[in-house]
């Protein structure tokens, strides 16, 4: 079975890409949602005893905990070291499952693959950009972003010219969802050979 690792910088389209993926029939692990499943389930509790007062209703609110730990590297490495080992979990299931399953190519979403050293995980790399203009409007069209928040988060983010130099296939989604949709399935057809 080939994994491929998926990634890409804020707001360059890597979601939809991940889409396109499953559209195509290829098995796709999403740490994003996992992290929203999380947080909804057995992390929120995690969380709460480490940010008293993030969570409502059992969930966590990620509002309140993205105020408690955006820009504290302290706070943010504390933070990830309860989420990366629950999300690296699910995501060790998805593959022994689909591997059990016979399947030929899965897709691992990993949003800082590069930044959590998860290049030993997969077989190839995909990332997903965009021109720096393009993916500014996307991610300050986001509800609550703003300079400010986006200029943290590429902060702590691999830049996407280091991205693109260690990939292993890159997929321009500044040239429209056709081209991207083109680029993944060029992707699966070379890789299943």
């Amino acid at each position: 079975m080939i994994v491929l690792g998926l990634t890409g910088s804020i707001g360059m389209g890597k979601s939809t890409t991940a889409r396109m993926f499953a559209e195509a029939g290829v098995p796709v692990h999403d740490s994003d949602e996992t992290v929203h499943r999380l947080y909804a389930g057995k992390a929120a509790p995690l969380v709460e005893a480490a940010f008293p007062g993030t969570t409502v209703h059992g969930s966590v609110d990620r509002a309140k905990l993205g105020a408690r730990v955006l820009g504290d590297a302290a706070a943010l490495k504390k933070l990830e070291a309860i989420i990366h080992p629950l999300v690296r979990a699910d995501s060790d299931a998805f593959l022994a499952r689909h591997r059990a399953a016979g399947e030929s190519l899965v897709v691992l979403d990993i949003p800082l693959l590069f930044e959590t050293g998860g290049r030993g995980r997969v077989d190839k790399v995909v990332v997903v950009t965009a021109p720096a203009e393009v993916q500014r409007q996307r991610v300050l069209a986001r509800p609550g972003m703003s300079e400010e928040k986006l200029a943290s988060i590429l902060a702590r983010q691999v830049p996407d010219a280091e991205k693109r130099r260690l990939a292993d296939f890159v997929i321009d989604t500044g040239e429209g969802l056709d081209a991207a949709r083109a680029a993944v399935a060029s992707i699966i057809a070379e890789i299943k050979g």
